[in-house]
């Protein structure tokens, strides 16, 4: 009798966290809906719809522009060739840092990681002072990649080098290697066991980091817009230049519908493989499969790697630095300080103190919402209600930053939610790129935890709440700061929404870079650099803090 009671008690318990849960989605449903949904459909209507009709014959007619069809076919073609290189480079990587273990293998961690936190108007900026104008390779041999597609392609792959190391090395190091030693002691040989045992356990996490990499290089903006020049253009610049070049909103809506339809099915494949990644394996602590490197072989691998991290990412990062100072010294820093009454309303340096205050709040916005929606995620069983909030809550990730900066300033422009004067539009905007890294960060550690502990605590009489607190809070402490942390990288590089909502008397540091390298005369191009040096500075301390708290179950990153 008392087992009967104690079962049902349980029953009323997990029905009272489902119902718990599914309140929980309302906070983050709710402010996708005002936030996102609400923009995107808004400057989409605005131009699709014409006194009260909708004109959808505009569809055809833009696909039918030869120049409309050039840019869909490079957005696609350098997306495709930007994934491959990226994997070719960055796998051997990804089998240094889940098999050997070496001295420095944590510094060399963070260095790797650097880049993929840095936001993409840095990555242009160190990209155009090693291949572009002045550039090293300009002074040493009078070699210019900039404008080119090599720029581009070589860029993103500095970009996402992390996100293939990271995907797959993690799952790579907690794989059991004495499968593929049973393999070759029945006669296999290293590569046939590679390829029949390691290969096909390996191919969700490849195919995942595949697809992520894809995505970012699809919907590529600061990086396209700063070493592309007029000659590529990918959507995502495209609707840029229509929206605040041409102004022509009928054609920037037509191709944010096509950059929308195109993100869904990528991010569709990509929760596919996760669910594979997630049910089909059984893995090993990480920490027994890494060993000193043996033979030559061996160190020549670790060799060949350490050296592409070094010319691939440390080199752009390095010239940026150096060109920052130029032959001038500090001048270029002092100069942050002075108020040139041109393009900036104040000091170009005063845009550090707004990046920072910006994020924080960002920061204090995503954990909350990216919070809840990871509670609400928390049950692996959950139907397709649930997963396909888990999908609508990546969709930032892909959708035109661009599109909802400007639907920001066409939809929140009266009451109740006249906020386009505010300067909470910033953090706002920041904060719907952060809540997917906030949410992709605690999911896997909120998961990890035994439901049986919050069932007992509510059988003794815990609410939701209690329990939540009691029980998960203690064990996602850790997750919750580098979820925070991770949130607050990203806000300080959130370009594509931000250069629309920006106001000219504040703006944040990428809007301020971009805005100094759109100007003529070393001075300013100085300028540019000095100020994506200290962005990349703050960027890398906030990515050393989470790697001292970041442990093996927090998350991909």
């Amino acid at each position: 009798m008392d087992l009967a009671r104690t079962e049902v008690s349980r029953a009323a318990a997990r029905r009272r966290g489902n119902a718990a849960r599914l309140g929980l989605m309302a906070v983050p449903v709710a402010f996708f809906a005002v936030f996102f949904a609400y923009p995107v459909t808004a400057i989409v209507a605005r131009g699709l719809k014409a006194d009260g009709t909708w004109h959808l014959g505009r569809i055809g007619d833009v696909l039918a522009q030869s120049d409309v069809r050039q840019v869909l076919w490079f957005t696609t073609w350098q997306a495709v060739v930007s994934t491959a290189l990226t994997l070719l480079v960055a796998l051997p990587g990804a089998y240094v840092f889940a098999r050997f273990e070496f001295p420095g293998k944590q510094v060399l961690r963070a260095a790797v990681t650097v880049p993929f936190v840095l936001p993409t108007v840095v990555v242009g900026t160190a990209f155009m002072a090693l291949v572009g104008r002045g550039g090293l390779l300009d002074d040493l041999w009078g070699v210019r990649l900039d404008t080119t597609v090599w720029a581009i392609l070589l860029a993103h792959v500095f970009f996402n080098y992390a996100v293939v190391v990271r995907t797959v090395g993690g799952l790579w190091s907690q794989l059991d290697p004495r499968q593929e030693e049973a393999a070759r002691m029945l006669g296999a040989s290293r590569f046939a066991a590679w390829r029949t045992v390691t290969l096909p356990a390996l191919a969700p996490a490849v195919a995942a980091a595949a697809l992520m990499v894809f995505l970012f290089t699809f919907t590529s903006f600061g990086v396209v817009q700063i070493l592309g020049g007029p000659a590529f253009s990918t959507l995502e610049v495209e609707i840029y230049r229509q929206t605040s070049e041409i102004f022509d909103l009928s054609t920037a809506a037509v191709l944010t519908m096509i950059q929308f339809v195109a993100v869904g099915a990528i991010l569709a494949l990509h929760a596919w493989t996760v669910r594979r990644r997630e049910t089909a394996l059984r893995l090993v602590d990480a920490s027994v499969t890494a060993r000193r490197p043996r033979g030559a072989g061996q160190w020549t691998l670790l060799g060949g790697v350490v050296a592409t991290v070094a010319v691939l990412l440390l080199l752009p990062l390095g010239v940026l630095v150096q060109r920052s100072f130029g032959t001038a010294g500090l001048g270029y820093y002092r100069a942050l300080a002075e108020d040139d009454g041109g393009v900036f309303l104040a000091a170009p340096i005063e845009a550090v103190g707004n990046s920072l205050r910006y994020a924080v709040a960002a920061t204090v916005i995503a954990v909350l919402i990216g919070g809840l929606a990871a509670v609400a995620l928390t049950r692996r069983d959950a139907g397709r209600l649930v997963r396909g909030f888990d999908a609508l809550l990546m969709l930032p990730l892909g959708v035109s930053a661009v599109t909802v900066g400007f639907g920001f300033l066409i939809a929140l422009d009266e009451p109740p939610l006249d906020l386009r004067a505010s300067w909470i539009l910033v953090p706002l905007a920041q904060a719907l790129v952060g809540v997917p890294f906030v949410v992709r960060t605690m999911l896997p550690v909120l998961r990890a935890v035994d439901a049986r502990l919050r069932e007992a605590a509510a059988v003794l009489g815990a609410s939701p709440w209690r329990a939540w607190r009691e029980v998960d809070l203690p064990m996602v402490r850790r997750a919750l700061l580098v979820a925070a942390g991770f949130a607050f990288a990203v806000s300080l590089g959130e370009f594509g929404a931000t250069v629309f909502i920006a106001r000219p008397e504040n703006p944040t540091l990428p809007v301020a870079v971009a805005r100094l390298l759109g100007r003529p005369g070393d001075l300013n191009y100085g300028q540019a650099m000095a100020l994506s040096t200290i962005l990349m500075i703050v960027c890398a301390v906030a990515l050393l803090v989470l790697e001292r708290l970041r442990t093996d179950r927090t998350g991909e990153f």
